[in-house]
């Protein structure tokens, strides 16, 4: 069959193909990354709307007994003196415990504090980002900065507020550079944030020449080795893998290294008993 010269019904160029084309390959190709584009932005939207809706009420509750019985709250930020730091942030019970299960568990117990004076307070918070925390059970949506991110993600984390810690983690990622990536993976190890961690070594491991010159590199070393130990198992693992895709295989005795170089990176001393310091 002969190839025949087509124009493009979207960009006017002219391409080469069989039969009927109406589309260019360049043009095929946008209109699948658009495609894919917006169902991932149709999947977030599903989620936000979960996220949002309040619990149906069990076949014995009505909605109107479920939002009686879980009155109006105000929730207190507390600074290091545990006194309140501003006004408290008013909010209802029904929108709480459909949020948060920890919320739900807190108020479902009548013998809990909380419960029964409908007061919770919140220690080590700043007052804006309980602000934001409240406003964020209510609509979705909050506008972050790097701070703000990373109180609004130890507040999901501590209230199980999943839909939020995962937006805090989009954001944190979408964020990231060599500047910030060693404080970012700290933070991340102590808040359970395993995507803004993950993402934090991929840019830490590719920037390993210059590792051992950041200021933030002695601090971890001596306040957090777990976590220095953590980068170098990343950095060799993605060694190891880069050289099975190029050479098909790895000498077994490049692996057999790890332990000696997480000693070095230590400072501490090798298998033959020499200081790397």
């Amino acid at each position: 069959m002969r190839r025949q010269r087509f124009n493009c019904k979207s960009c006017e160029g002219g391409f080469d193909g069989y039969g009927g084309g109406m589309y260019c390959k360049g043009c095929y190709m946008e209109a699948d990354m658009i495609k894919v584009q917006l169902m991932g932005e149709n999947e977030e939207l599903k989620d936000k709307i979960e996220f949002l809706k309040l619990c149906s009420p069990s076949p014995t509750t009505s909605t109107t007994s479920v939002a009686a019985y879980f009155s109006d709250v105000v929730l207190i930020a507390l600074d290091s003196d545990n006194s309140p730091s501003e006004p408290p942030v008013q909010a209802h019970k029904a929108v709480l415990v459909n949020r948060s299960p920890v919320f739900r568990a807190m108020f479902e117990n009548e013998e809990m504090e909380e419960s029964r004076s409908g007061t919770v307070n919140i220690a080590d918070v700043r007052y804006v980002a309980l602000q934001a925390f409240v406003s964020y059970l209510y609509t979705a949506e909050t506008c972050l900065n790097q701070n703000l991110a990373c109180d609004l993600l130890i507040l999901a984390e501590k209230y199980q507020v999943q839909h939020l810690k995962h937006y805090c983690q989009k954001f944190l990622v979408s964020k990231l550079n060599w500047d910030n990536a060693l404080t970012t993976y700290t933070f991340a190890w102590g808040h359970n944030a395993e995507d803004v961690m993950d993402a934090a070594l991929e840019v830490i491991t590719d920037n390993m020449d210059k590792l051992t010159a950041r200021l933030e590199y002695d601090d971890l070393v001596k306040k957090d080795p777990q976590l220095v130990i953590k980068i170098y198992e990343t950095y060799l693992s993605k060694q190891v893998n880069t050289d099975r895709e190029g050479d098909g295989e790895r000498d077994s005795s490049s692996c057999k290294g790890s332990g000696s170089l997480n000693v070095i990176a230590l400072g501490g001393r090798s298998d033959d008993g020499s200081s790397s310091g």
